[in-house]
């Protein structure tokens, strides 16, 4: 097992503290900007070798690379992390290591944020969404397909009295060895030499498709107002608030919600039920899991958009939701229906 990135922590030395001029990266990324799978990888490898090293160094060891390589292999099927007292010197919190995880979290999403970059500048007609703006990826980026991060050196140990490598032996016996063991070093050295490391690719947009004969005759004025258009909603729907989509979502369920809800009403053959009665009976009948929290806000959001249909009262200590079984569904389907499309839209 290789440790392939590392991550820059420090400051600039005139400047404000780092942790000033950053805010605003430092806070909760959008759940929709989500990480290459390899990237996830790279992260959990990262939690772990902070781990094991936050640990060698609140026991003031000597972090070396075998120590952590062995102990990050060996954590994955226990927590290792556990409170040391300080002794008056440097400790490496849970607290602070959890910062850092984070911190890591932020530098991938980042990374991610330029290759996304250049493909909406490689897009037709080009994009351009602020990174404070943006909540999730454009539909057509492939976000498993971003380059790997090219690797860097690992830190030299301590120098040693010990010849480790060729080019060691070769630059300490010089001039003790016959040419002939002098060349066979050389050569030795120069095979085992790294290649210097490449520059990233960036992320390619997919190239323009050639007009095809059914655009024959369309005007390339109308052409150019319909990619505009898509650019716009495209626009739209990576900057919207996650709030605003944890609603929309909540939105697309009602109507399959309606349809329970009143069939809970007729089973029970009453005019109200209480809150906790109604999200239970409602849970039990939903084909996905939900929790009676979760139950709870979608009868509110039904009160809220149809007022006359579902009201929610609270009585004393209770809460009842009274449902008018009168109403036509299909209507009632319809009319949340229609909110779900005007919502989208916005």
């Amino acid at each position: 097992m290789s440790i392939g990135a590392s991550v820059s922590l420090g400051h600039e030395g005139e400047k404000s503290p780092a942790y000033q001029r950053f805010h605003t990266l430092a806070q909760d990324l959008p759940p929709g900007l989500t990480l290459p799978y390899k990237f996830k990888v790279l992260e959990e490898m990262f939690r772990s070798v902070d781990t094991i090293a936050g640990m060698l160094f609140n026991r003031a060891e000597t972090i070396t690379f075998a120590k952590v390589k062995q102990g990050v292999q060996d954590m994955m099927r226990k927590s290792l992390l556990a409170e040391e007292k300080v002794d008056g010197r440097p400790h490496l919190s849970a607290s602070r290591l959890l910062e850092r995880r984070k911190e890591f979290h932020r530098n991938l999403v980042n990374i991610v944020k330029q290759h996304h970059k250049a493909f909406l500048a490689a897009l037709r007609p080009p994009m351009v969404v602020p990174e404070e703006k943006l909540t999730r990826w454009h539909p057509r980026f492939n976000v498993d397909e971003v380059p790997d991060i090219s690797p860097a050196e690992l830190p030299q140990p301590p120098q040693e009295d010990r010849l480790t490598t060729a080019q060691e032996v070769l630059s300490t016996a010089r001039g003790m060895l016959t040419p002939k063991m002098e060349k066979a070093l050389a050569n030795l050295a120069l095979r085992t030499a790294e290649a210097s490391a490449g520059e990233p690719v960036v992320s390619k947009a997919p190239s323009p498709a050639s007009t095809s004969s059914a655009l024959k005759g369309v005007s390339q004025a109308l052409l150019e107002r319909i990619r505009a258009k898509e650019a716009q909603k495209l626009q739209a729907l990576m900057t919207r608030d996650p709030r605003q989509e944890e609603r929309l979502a909540m939105l697309g369920r009602l109507p399959a919600m309606a349809r329970i809800l009143r069939n809970v009403f007729v089973a029970e053959k009453k005019q109200a039920l209480t809150m906790e009665v109604a999200c239970a009976r409602m849970a039990e009948s939903y084909n996905t899991q939900m929790s009676p929290g979760e139950m709870e806000k979608h009868l509110r959001l039904f009160a809220e958009l149809l007022p006359d249909w579902v009201g929610i009262h609270a009585i004393r200590t209770d809460t009842y939701i009274k449902l008018d079984k009168g109403k036509d569904l299909s209507l009632v389907t319809e009319r949340l229906t229609k909110a779900a499309k005007e919502a989208e839209a916005l």
